[in-house]
């Protein structure tokens, strides 16, 4: 029997800069980079992955992101993590970051107006923490985020 659905990947960028992804999570709401950058990869978490964080952070730095996400395991990595098994949930995680690199990528150029050069996602155990960086082609301005054209997410 055939599956006509879309592949939950091939959904695109849109999904995840359009709905408001932050329901019960701790993290700055509104219109700005920071929120809607956060708002994203809350997003992708919460949509591609089964579980989102309890917390996230954006921060900005010239030209560079850094999307900070506290909480987020699922139970079956904690289960892993529980027997010993770093290293198997860790790459578990990287191949994940492939998997969505594109769809990522896209949701922090609709929002910032810029294009991504680098992206690059890291987790931390012990305290669980989740890091999603990116380096720009440039430095983001909230100016260019309110140009007409961009999806209005208030």
């Amino acid at each position: 029997m055939s599956d006509s659905r879309e592949h939950p990947t091939e959904a695109g960028s849109a999904e995840l800069t359009g709905p408001d992804w932050t329901h019960g999570v701790e993290t700055k709401s509104g219109s700005s980079i920071t929120a809607e950058v956060s708002n994203a990869i809350v997003g992708l978490k919460k949509q591609f992955y089964g579980r989102g964080p309890t917390r996230a952070k954006t921060y900005v730095n010239d030209n560079y992101i850094f999307c900070v996400l506290d909480g987020g395991l699922t139970q079956n990595e904690k289960t892993l993590l529980d027997a010993g098994e770093r290293q198997l949930v860790r790459g578990y995680r990287l191949r994940f970051e492939e998997v969505m690199a594109e769809q990522t990528t896209e949701a922090v150029e609709r929002i910032t107006g810029r294009k991504v050069l680098g992206y690059q996602s890291q987790i931390i155990f012990e305290p669980t923490v989740g890091i999603e960086m990116f380096i720009l082609d440039g430095e983001p301005s909230e100016s260019d985020h309110d140009k007409p054209g961009r999806p209005d997410l208030r």
